[in-house]
């Protein structure tokens, strides 16, 4: 199963963030100081941590302005809701429950008090009200076939009125629960024999109050077994540190007490002895270890076969974690063999150390910050995630703060390995920890009024200027390095036009219709207007440009443009409406989509609007969405990105299609 929505309310800065969607591989949060992407982690953990990560505190932890609602008894710990997180289930996980409570999330909660509680979304366990009709009936009709009391005889109670005693206390709301569901169940049992068999319509009645009667069974069946199987959320702060020098003895006693002199350190600590397989506790043992008796064959071959198991963990150890940090570190093929790690032991002692290109072994903490905070990330990811728990959720506060820039970038590339097979979901200020790519996985965090607190919005949209500057930066950066680089320039009058044209070219090379030049860079200028300047710095740089401008007011303005016209030439101005089958005389790009963008607004964003598109045909579909509260360009584009990822050409339509065949090859033609 993999998280799909999120949401954290009454912890610390936190009043209510709303849900958030978050994506199956990796999402990035991204926000200023004090905003609160640090709390909405350490509050998503409680959800299902790993074993020894400190719980909820109600002192600590329930917001400080409202703590005296606690203390006066106003408000209950015990139904504080702090952190709620639906999944959505895959096959494997609905191959072991039953088939009315597949196609469901499955959504937990975690309370201020550390309690804990789950369910399916969208289930409703039945009710008395529902049953009451058929219950009165079936009673009814078990009456109707009863035999008469023999006169002098005390009369039997009739099934109607043991229908009336059980339900005495019920109400047309009353949940089919346990101890209800159980006494209905048993009443039931005993009709069954007492109903006409050839009665077909009391039998299928029978059925279907049985049913509801096993129905919260099955439910708490179908929990337990999801419950089993749900990720450990493993969160991973900058504090955490691996030693370059343990003391064997001494940790293994404060781990032994929990009388632990700096929590965070013997955290890391304690990882890398998990990732080793042994406790610090073993290791100290070995390192006491005396000479066996010579002369006894079976002593000798037990200490030496201990000796060696420690050495072969030890050294596979540091394989595994020199390989992932040379990923990262050394990317340049021509330094694979510096900086290998290993991990020895000597005697009481557990040291990390470092071995560079020329053979010096130095301990970690004379590496830089960066190298160390590298090798600490691992070693916590490989014991408590990648090992313990495969389908683990990582969390990562602020990943990578002391790596060099371009660091961050290859380190950007590792957590996307790592979201391959774990779920990953971190927090940054860093525009290097952000791909010009990856704008539709980010979560804005702002706290702009601590009245109202944290929020955490799915769109890229903030009232704080401070929350998207890395954004900004991301793509200040990525256009700057690229702007020059490539002979080859298309440019775009926004980024929602970049993501369409990437998206659609994409799914039409992966289906063989047509390819856009690998070698064609997509620029966008943010607005028409602006198209000229890029296109001037571009052409002034004797690099070939063209440009894409949609057929609306702003669209021909900027095509109108002397120095445009002069610079690009005719061929170089592309018009969305020239490439369009139909009429559509201010064409913009998303009317290349069109079919396919009604109902991607459909079902992705709730907007409806099939008839009026039917309706107008010759109407450009972005003024019909206009009118549709709530709507954005850019939310629209990003759910187009979305529909892609699990989509084939083949699902567009034939139109579309050949719509963007043209536009295409025009594009490659411009620009050959």
């Amino acid at each position: 199963m993999h998280l799909v929505r999120a949401r954290v309310q009454n912890y610390r800065s936190i009043r209510d963030t709303g849900f958030f969607e978050v994506e199956p591989g990796k999402t990035i949060m991204v926000g200023p100081n004090e905003a609160g992407k640090s709390a909405v982690l350490q509050a998503l953990q409680q959800i299902n941590p790993p074993g020894g990560v400190r719980k909820f505190e109600v002192l600590r932890d329930y917001p400080r302005a409202l703590y005296n609602d606690i203390t006066t008894k106003k408000v209950d710990p015990a139904t504080v809701i702090v952190a709620t997180a639906a999944f959505a289930l895959d096959e494997e996980d609905e191959a072991l429950i039953e088939q009315e409570f597949r196609g469901k999330q499955y959504v937990c909660y975690r309370y201020i008090d550390n309690s804990w509680n789950h369910s399916f979304a969208d289930i409703a366990i039945p009710t008395f009200g529902c049953l009451r009709k058929d219950l009165a009936r079936l009673a009814a009709h078990i009456d109707e076939r009863a035999p008469a009391t023999p006169e002098g005889s005390t009369p039997k109670e009739t099934a109607t009125a043991a229908v009336a005693r059980m339900t005495t206390a019920w109400h047309d709301s009353t949940v089919l629960y346990s101890k209800t569901a159980e006494q209905l169940r048993e009443w039931l049992d005993k009709a069954i024999t007492l109903i006409d068999e050839d009665d077909q319509k009391e039998e299928e009645r029978l059925d279907r109050l049985r049913a509801a009667a096993g129905y919260h069974g099955r439910y708490s069946a179908a929990l337990a077994t999801i419950r089993k199987r749900l990720p450990v959320l493993v969160l991973f702060s900058n504090y955490f540190r691996v030693r370059p020098v343990i003391h064997l003895a001494h940790l293994a006693q404060r781990l032994a007490t929990g009388v632990l002199d700096d929590e965070q350190y013997d955290y890391g600590n304690s990882c890398l002895l998990s990732l080793l397989g042994f406790t610090a506790q073993e290791l100290s043992d070995l390192g006491r270890a005396t000479e066996p008796n010579a002369s006894n064959p079976q002593e000798l071959k037990d200490y030496r076969d201990q000796l060696d198991k420690r050495s072969y963990q030890l050294n596979a150890a540091s394989v595994r974690l020199t390989n992932e940090i040379r990923r990262v570190w050394n990317p340049n093929p021509e330094r694979a063999e510096a900086d290998r790690l290993r991990v020895v032991a000597d005697g009481q002692y557990l040291k990390v150390v470092v071995e560079d290109d020329l053979g010096v072994e130095i301990e970690l903490d004379q590496r830089s910050e960066g190298f160390q905070w590298l090798v600490s990330f691992f070693v916590v990811f490989f014991a408590e995630a990648a090992d313990k728990h495969e389908n683990a959720i990582l969390l990562l506060d602020e990943p990578g703060l002391s790596l060099h820039a371009l660091k961050q970038r290859d380190f950007r590339d590792t957590v996307s390995r790592l979201a391959e097979g774990n779920q990953t979901i971190y927090s940054t200020h860093s525009p290097f920890l952000v791909g010009p790519d990856e704008l539709d996985l980010v979560r804005v965090v702002e706290m702009n009024d601590r009245k109202v607190g944290t929020k955490v919005h799915t769109t890229v949209t903030s009232t704080d200027p401070a929350a998207l500057l890395p954004l900004q930066e991301a793509l200040g950066y990525d256009l700057a390095q690229s702007l020059f680089a490539n002979q080859r320039n298309l440019i775009l009058e926004g980024l929602t036009d970049f993501w369409y044209v990437e998206a659609t070219a994409a799914l039409l090379a992966d289906a063989g219709v047509v390819r856009l030049n690998d070698k064609i860079a997509l620029v966008p200028a943010n607005t028409a207007s602006k198209v000229i300047y890029f296109a001037t710095i571009l052409h002034a740089n004797g690099l070939k440009v063209a440009a894409l401008l949609d057929s609306d007011a702003a669209g021909d303005q900027a095509a109108k443009q002397e120095i445009l016209v002069h610079t690009l030439g005719n061929k170089g101005i592309l018009r969305t409406k020239d490439h369009l089958i139909g009429a559509v005389p201010k064409a913009e790009i998303e009317d290349l989509l069109r079919q396919t963008l009604v109902r991607v607004a459909k079902e992705a964003c709730g907007w409806d609007i099939a008839k009026e598109a039917a309706a107008q045909p010759d109407r450009p579909l972005v003024d019909i969405l206009d009118k549709v509260s709530g709507f954005s360009k850019y939310k629209l584009a990003k759910a187009y990105v979305r529909w892609t990822r699990d989509h084939l050409a083949s699902d567009l339509t034939e139109d579309e299609r050949k719509q963007w065949k043209k536009l295409i090859d025009a594009i490659n033609s411009a620009l050959k």
